[in-house]
């Protein structure tokens, strides 16, 4: 048995709720991942599931994990043709005054010796999209639901800092760190299949989102 919940199960798939602070590939320094329990999710199966995308070690929610050769194929061909749906929840710090809009901002990669690296945008970059819509309002922070077209490396965390001038509450690099740890959840995940029943998960509320003071 695996201490990570399942949000969905059937011959070709699971998804799991990642918790926060479990990096979804063992880092170089060692350490817990989701891949190392891997084994521990075959679940009947002959062999372990792999990872179709990849979750911030500070984001929490859905992954999408494929059980065989052929199921990650086919569901590689869905992932490349743009029709996965994914939706976030995430808390930045500060008030939004629009109630919703688009984020139309290309990124790049850059790196130093002294900061290593980090996403910042750019025209000349890769195209990245992301929807949003204001959920609720709670003092000085407000909850924003995300909806990405694209999926960029660190893409919600760098265009709610630059498209919307405020950073997701706890995010360690283009915010500030916070007890509550970085406020980012992958609540949804909906991915067409030809042929099979779309998969569909929604991963719960999480808790430090409570102690932020936002319900679900």
């Amino acid at each position: 048995m695996t201490g990570l919940p399942i949000l969905f199960e059937d011959a070709d798939a699971l998804v799991i709720d990642k918790p926060a602070g479990l990096d979804v590939t063992t880092p170089r320094r060692g350490g817990p991942s989701v891949e190392a329990t891997l084994g521990s999710l075959r679940l009947g199966f002959a062999r372990a599931p792999t990872i179709m995308h990849r979750l911030d070690k500070d984001t929490s929610g859905c992954l999408l994990l494929a059980r065989s050769d052929r199921a990650h194929k086919r569901l590689q061909q869905v992932f490349e043709g743009g029709l996965v749906t994914k939706t976030y929840h995430a808390v930045v710090a500060g008030l939004v005054d629009a109630d919703s809009g688009t984020i139309d901002l290309a990124l790049s990669k850059i790196s130093s010796r002294e900061a290593g690296w980090r996403i910042v945008p750019d025209p000349k970059g890769k195209a990245a999209c992301t929807h949003w819509r204001v959920l609720d309002r709670q003092g000085e922070r407000t909850l924003i639901e995300f909806a990405p077209e694209t999926g960029r490396t660190h893409q919600l965390r760098v265009q709610a800092l630059a498209g919307l001038g405020l950073p997701i509450v706890g995010d360690p690099v283009y915010g500030q760190p916070s007890a509550l740890g970085m406020l980012l959840h992958a609540v949804r995940l909906e991915v067409p299949r030809p042929g099979k029943d779309a998969i569909r998960a929604t991963a719960p509320w999480p808790e430090r989102f409570t102690r932020a003071g936002f319900a679900a």
